[in-house]
């Protein structure tokens, strides 16, 4: 998938791809046990053109500064120089999948540059790049940001399969997850928390504790439960299995004091609460009928609050 030299210098294409939340299922998810998550309606827009240098939102590309981008543009653009223009409303480090966001993104306007987005396409290449720029990755960011909706990942062919991933002797099935009708606060932390480390942190665990491989077999089997309580939409059962797929993600080491903060400031409100995403600073996520009063719990202690549809469009085209 190379950038069309036939674009004239002023032609610009663009696409943008939607944020997620893990619902459940974050870092065993990378040992091949299932996860779910969710698309939401805060998104990242990308736009390329070309142009005599390559340049980020005006400035010369740092990869240090860009280590996505810029390997998108890499494997993809073939040396051609382009101005690439990112807008956000995504907080960067957040574990609201910025970084898959932005790679989705990039290459869904790569591709509307050649005519049309091919979601499963996109979502493999995106899940290269991650790959390069964080070593040790799963699939599920980039295919959730690709696909839109909900998605169960699984070691195992289920159901409505969307595509298969492979990488070593791993091995994923992303399937389209029906999404019930729900209300989440995301409650940001403000502390970014780059994802590959923890990653890395908790394959040490893993690798020398039977405990903690025991923990992420029980947050696999919980992920299971909760696909169950989503599809006969057992809301106040779903938020049960969200708080005690916290609490294993904090015996693993990934969560931190100001996320319990959060977690604690929207219990009394919510039918569950957890970390989302890697963990280390970054995001937690409520499930709740009263939205107010979780984000203003949250904002009262000192967390950024985001009420969020979920289910939202994949990657696409934009003007």
């Amino acid at each position: 998938m190379v950038l069309s030299v036939d674009m004239d210098e002023t032609g610009v294409s663009a696409a943008s791809a939607p944020g997620k939340v893990i619902l459940l299922g974050e870092h065993a998810v990378v040992f091949g046990r299932p996860a779910i998550a969710l698309a939401i309606d805060l998104r990242l827009r990308c736009s390329i053109r070309r142009s005599e240098e390559l340049t980020l939102n005006g400035q010369p590309m740092d990869e240090r500064a860009g280590p996505y981008i810029s390997t998108v543009l890499r494997e993809h653009c073939r040396g051609i120089p382009v101005a690439v223009n990112i807008a956000s409303e995504l907080p960067s480090g957040s574990g609201l999948g910025s970084s898959a966001a932005v790679t989705v993104a990039a290459l869904g306007a790569i591709s509307a540059s050649r005519g049309n987005i091919d979601p499963e396409e996109v979502a493999r290449r995106a899940f290269d790049v991650e790959s390069v720029v964080q070593g040790r990755a799963s699939p599920i960011d980039t295919s959730i940001a690709s696909h839109g909706g909900g998605i169960f990942i699984s070691s195992q062919r289920e159901e409505n399969l969307l595509w298969e991933i492979s990488r070593d002797t791993r091995q994923w099935f992303i399937h389209d997850c029906a999404v019930p009708e729900m209300t989440l606060v995301i409650g940001f932390t403000g502390n970014k928390a780059p994802t590959g480390p923890l990653v890395a942190k908790v394959r040490r665990y893993a690798d020398r504790s039977g405990f903690a491989r025991e923990i992420i077999d029980e947050i696999g089997q919980l992920t299971l439960d909760g696909l169950g309580r989503m599809r006969t939409g057992d809301i106040e059962g779903l938020g049960r299995l969200m708080s005690k797929d916290h609490n294993l993600l904090t015996i693993l080491g990934v969560s931190t004091p100001a996320l319990q903060k959060l977690v604690d400031a929207a219990m009394p409100y919510s039918y569950g609460a957890k970390l989302t995403g890697a963990g280390g600073g970054g995001s937690m996520i409520a499930l709740t009928d009263r939205p107010e009063k979780v984000a203003e719990a949250i904002k009262g202690r000192g967390g950024m609050p985001f009420i969020v549809r979920t289910g939202v469009e994949g990657v696409r085209t934009e003007e």
